[in-house]
């Protein structure tokens, strides 16, 4: 039993924001529980890896051939948010406040974790903005070192195509994530938005 237990334990802290501590609440909690929550977590994971791949346009998840926001026409195409990962999509959507398109980075520019510029999605962001008619780019990137720098460098090479180029509002605060931020916050931030 020990080993097993490990090996699952090891597993979940591999998780982000989950420490040995709450790993083993977790573990012990799916190893006891009479309604095989375990055996369901495991077939919607299963599910969820078999199905989800990204948006050839945006890079958000989805199951069909473009996600539910590339694909709705009652979204307004001409202004696209960038986000880092599909979790600041999900963020931002149940703010009810956003009703453009979005350009999911993939990560952020990070030199210590040989994150370039080039492992990004900005090329394909790039590519989006003269067929797509877009005229205004919301970087949308996290407020930490890295975020910024990334925001800073689409800036740079936004700056030539001729579209507003803006930046959420610090309504969040530094060092946080989006996934973390409330709607009202996430709407205040989009609201106050600036050209950069």
């Amino acid at each position: 039993m020990k080993k097993s237990l490990n090996r699952l334990l090891e597993a979940l802290t591999t998780l982000p924001g989950i420490g040995p501590k709450t790993a083993q609440r977790i573990a012990l909690y799916l190893l006891r529980n009479e309604n095989d929550l375990a055996g369901e977590l495991i077939q919607s994971i299963t599910q969820a890896c078999n199905r989800l791949h990204p948006c050839p346009r945006c890079f958000n998840l989805t199951e069909d051939e473009l996600c539910e926001v590339c694909s709705n026409p009652a979204r307004d195409h001409s202004i696209v948010c960038v986000v880092e990962e599909p979790g600041d999509v999900l963020t931002l959507e149940k703010s009810g406040r956003y009703r453009g398109a979005y350009h999911v980075l993939d990560g952020v520019v990070s030199p210590i974790d040989n994150i370039g510029p080039d492992e990004l999605h900005i090329k394909e962001l790039l590519n989006r903005i003269t067929p797509e008619h877009i005229r205004e780019v919301i970087i949308a990137t996290n407020p930490t070192t890295e975020g910024e720098a990334t925001a800073v460098y689409l800036a740079r090479q936004l700056h030539s195509t001729g579209v507003l180029i803006t930046r959420i509002a610090r309504g969040l605060p530094v060092g946080s994530d989006l996934e973390l931020a409330d709607g009202e916050t996430i709407a205040r931030a989009l609201e106050g938005r600036r050209e950069i």
